[in-house]
């Protein structure tokens, strides 16, 4: 740790002392997500481009890129729109060559996480992805042998005052440094300053010794990388309305990015403020009806009077729209028997009294230590002019006094010494935030102290409990892990991350970790999330609820509780025969058959039985008609909206994209002979002045070539089908 850092203000500067301290060789160590130095890396990227001498291997995960289009149409379409969205927003230039095939020999590119989807198929991707478990990934990277570590920050105050913020990223970065400086490696630290990122306190503050290096101009406080917001489908609406009937108030949460996320939070919102519309929704939906004894005995369709804490990796901005609702509200406390008397309803968190002392002795804390008396301090439950001394209290009246809550005289001392209300609470601990630009903004206008009741810290606190079982316990009472799967088999195991011939979709990340979390605290459940069915480009559709499958994520022996849009499976502590049946339940009605018959073939099932009536009209004509009703019984506004929080798309683009959508499964599935004919029958027509914007915003106006004249064609009948002229 240097006691001073060096400040530069250029990277190219910085990459110059990191040849210089640490040779040629560069293991660079990077944040997931949002927290790269994006201009840093691509500085150091093209030197190693320009020079075959430097050795860069760079180890991260969440590689962030901007959308583009695999045809010129699609990037046509969507210039305009990333133009607008992503401005100012730098390019990490390894991502488009690693896409491309083009890193030189020098570059090596080792992730644990990808953009879901985005590496299949490329050699370098596949065969460099380190398989990891978000809380071993800082050892991981040590293990690789990283000697770089940067990052980037936000800053305030000046001089001896100045602190600097790890803001979105304090998630593994700490603890990769602290095992770099116990090794001895030689290593260097290097920070990037970004102004327009949220200062975040608590474990994401810390000094500027903390680094080596310290680059800092306002040309790199460019806009930060935002994450669109994507449509809430049909059947997402109902996966979120049956997961949120799950949530206990006054417990917690964990939640992912997407769609499905939004769709929870939406539902948990409509539950809070429009109770009666909820519970109506939950009638038509069928969740009451046949999971209602569930949702009475582990969650709930009330509002959210005591409110919820929330327990993530990821801050979404799900959390910021479940904060501004006034839902995330219930603050813990990093002091285990407080935390379990408040949980007990024998502390008043607003009103302290001596009963918190005996409650103090009543769970075994007699003797406080000085680190126990400053975290008590910090909450207020110790007026701040009284002080600890070797193992005593001394009032703020001078009168000294042992430090034991069973020793009755001191205890009437301490009395005297406690404060009226706690102080400090936190609603949301979590380990790194990404979301759209509306969110960073959001962040940014809060008060300080409002976001001082965010602890962004690392992930070897959020994402289990190793760090200090007895107050995380405490703290994530009732708690409630929601994340999302691509498959999931009869025996109740789930696939989230990787397809069966070995390529790596996304990556584990901290999935297993919560899940696993789930089974070690009381009352805590993890929720796993799986669309019954997917659809490719050429429209056909294929069940996630499968048999069994050839890559799995979560085990069998780690199943809880499965939900797809047709309903919810309850699957802990059930045999197997209960799980397969309760599996098939949730499935598509179109697959339920023969999903039945090879349980049975393998003696999983028994042969006479049948699926239940109320589990066989499974289809999505059902969930069309069902949110249809609640639709139609909302005169003023539409209840379930495909953007339920903002829309970064015009009114042009969403038309647009969906028809370009249609137009390619169009190209895919339509004989070429029969593509040629609706061409040429659709130029000797004319075109509708409607139609010309949206020809130009693709570059239609004016086809060029039969390929050009067939997906205009195309887009003319995609477009009138969608009523849009």
């Amino acid at each position: 740790m240097a006691s001073k850092p060096e400040r530069v203000d250029d990277v190219e500067r910085a990459v110059d002392r990191i040849l210089e301290t640490v040779g040629r060789k560069i293991v660079l160590g990077l944040p997931l997500g949002l927290g790269k130095p994006v201009e840093l890396v691509n500085a150091l990227y093209r030197r190693a481009q320009r020079d075959a001498s430097i050795s860069l291997r760079i180890l991260t995960a969440l590689s962030l890129e901007k959308p583009f289009g695999s045809s010129r149409i699609e990037q046509a379409f969507l210039d305009p729109f990333v133009a607008r969205v992503f401005a100012g927003v730098p390019d990490l230039l390894y991502v488009r060559d690693l896409r491309e095939n083009k890193l030189p020999a020098n570059v090596e590119i080792c992730e644990f996480y990808f953009r879901p989807g985005s590496m299949l198929g490329n050699p370098h991707a596949q065969m460099r992805y380190v398989s990891s478990n978000y809380t071993h990934a800082a050892r991981d990277v040590f293990e690789q042998g990283c000697n770089v570590v940067a990052q980037l920050v936000c800053r305030r105050g000046e001089n001896a005052d100045e602190r600097l913020s790890l803001s979105c990223n304090p998630d593994t970065g700490p603890e990769l440094l602290r095992m770099l400086r116990a090794s001895g490696r030689e290593h260097m630290a290097i920070a990037l300053v970004n102004q327009n990122l949220p200062y975040m306190a608590h474990d994401a503050e810390v000094a500027p010794a903390e680094f080596d290096l310290i680059i800092d101009d306002p040309r790199y406080s460019s806009a930060l990388f935002p994450t669109p917001k994507m449509a809430v489908t049909t059947p997402d609406y109902h996966i979120g309305l049956y997961a949120s009937s799950l949530v206990r108030d006054g417990g917690t949460l964990q939640l992912g990015i997407g769609s499905l996320g939004d769709a929870i939070v939406y539902a948990l919102i409509q539950r809070h403020a429009r109770n009666a519309s909820y519970r109506a929704a939950l009638d038509a939906i069928g969740a009451l009806q046949r999971h209602g004894a569930l949702i009475e005995r582990i969650g709930g369709a009330s509002g959210f009077e005591q409110g919820l804490y929330g327990a993530t990796e990821m801050f979404v901005d799900g959390f910021w729209q479940l904060m501004r609702a006034g839902i995330l509200k219930r603050r813990v406390y990093d002091f285990w028997s407080l935390q379990e008397l408040i949980n007990g309803g024998d502390c008043d968190p607003n009103a302290l009294t001596p009963a918190v002392l005996d409650g103090f002795e009543r769970l075994g804390v007699r003797v406080l230590r000085g680190k126990d008396f400053d975290v008590l301090q910090h909450h207020g439950l110790f007026r701040d002019d009284t002080r600890y001394d070797e193992g005593h209290l001394i009032a703020p009246d001078g009168e000294r006094v042992i430090a034991n809550v069973a020793d009755p005289a001191a205890r009437a001392v301490m009395a005297r010494c406690l404060g009226r209300r706690l102080r400090n609470g936190i609603v949301l601990h979590a380990g790194f935030f990404l979301g759209p630009s509306d969110f960073y903004a959001g962040l940014r206008e809060m008060s300080q102290a409002e976001r001082d009741t965010i602890c962004m810290t690392g992930v070897d606190k959020t994402n289990q409990l190793d760090f200090n079982p007895r107050l995380y316990r405490a703290q994530r009472r009732d708690a409630r892990f929601i994340n999302s799967g691509m498959m999931a088999t009869l025996s109740g195991a789930v696939c989230s991350d990787g397809l069966d011939n070995g390529q790596v979709v996304s990556g584990v990340g901290g999935q297993y970790n919560f899940i696993a979390q789930a089974h070690q605290i009381p009352g805590g459940r993890s929720i796993l999330m799986v669309r019954s069915t997917r659809e490719d480009s050429a429209g056909r559709v294929t069940s996630n609820i499968v048999f069994n499958y050839g890559h799995l994520t979560i085990p069998r022996h780690l199943r809880d509780i499965v939900i797809t849009e047709y309903g919810i499976a309850d699957l802990r502590s059930r045999t197997d025969a209960e799980v397969a049946k309760a599996m098939i339940g949730i499935a598509d009605s179109r697959f339920q058959r023969e999903l039945l018959a090879q349980a049975q073939r393998a003696g999983k099932i028994e042969r006479g039985w049948t699926i239940p009536e109320p589990f066989c009209d499974n289809t999505p004509e059902r969930l069309e008609r069902q949110l249809g009703a609640l639709r139609s019984a909302s005169a003023d506004h539409d209840p379930y909206p495909a953007f339920p929080f903002g829309c970064d798309f015009t009114d042009e683009e969403l038309v647009l994209g969906k028809a370009l959508k249609t137009i390619a499964r169009q190209a895919k599935t339509t004989p070429k002979w029969k593509l040629l004919t609706t061409a040429l029958m659709r130029s000797l027509r004319g075109t509708p002045e409607a139609m010309r914007p949206y020809l130009r915003r693709v570059g239609l106006d004016q086809p060029a070539s039969m390929q050009d004249r067939v997906a205009r064609a195309l887009l003319f009948d995609a477009l009138r089908a969608e009523g849009s002229f």
